[in-house]
């Protein structure tokens, strides 16, 4: 594929992420699809899937995510993003192995979110310690991510309750 496919095909993905951030889903879908005719990325395709999701359309993105990682299996985030949409859907069980993938791939750059994500499903599940260990681990990769600080606190309180000896351990 020539640089001008590549160039045009990122052009095009740019401004669908921003109709995208402004709220304009229909039309930022619109130009992903053209960006993806012009050359398909992994990225596309992803954020693609984030605007279905946005509809409430978590098939359609956990399938433009699967077209993702086809292209590029070391790019986390559509793990991630798959994780999540199960996560929305009600699947817990089925959104952790893809979160654990998402922690394995070599190309992502916010190991904060399936440690989060993680975290989340844990804590639900009323496995405290592993929920701390996930909600600090986004807050390493992520220092000022505040909802896996606020995550943090609320486990700590939760163990602390069960146990006042886990106060001075945590």
């Amino acid at each position: 594929m020539s640089d001008e496919k590549r160039q045009e095909a990122m052009e095009l993905m740019g401004k669908a992420y921003q109709l995208h951030m402004k709220g304009e889903v229909d039309g930022a879908i619109e130009l992903y699809d053209k960006s993806l005719a012009v050359l398909p990325t992994p990225e596309a395709y992803t954020f693609r899937g984030w605007a279905k999701s946005f509809g409430r359309d978590f098939e359609g993105a956990i399938e433009d995510c699967h077209l993702a990682i086809d292209l590029d299996p070391e790019f986390g985030n559509p793990y991630n993003d798959i994780g999540a949409y199960y996560l929305e859907l009600g699947e817990p069980e089925d959104a952790i192995p893809w979160l654990k993938m998402a922690l394995k791939a070599k190309r992502y750059e916010s190991y904060c979110f399936p440690h989060y994500n993680l975290g989340r499903i844990f804590e639900a599940a009323g496995q405290l310690d592993l929920a701390r260990q996930h909600f600090g681990q986004a807050l390493e990769s992520n220092p000022g991510y505040a909802l896996a600080a606020k995550a943090l606190r609320r486990v700590q309180e939760k163990l602390t309750a069960q146990d006042p000896k886990e106060a001075r351990t945590s």
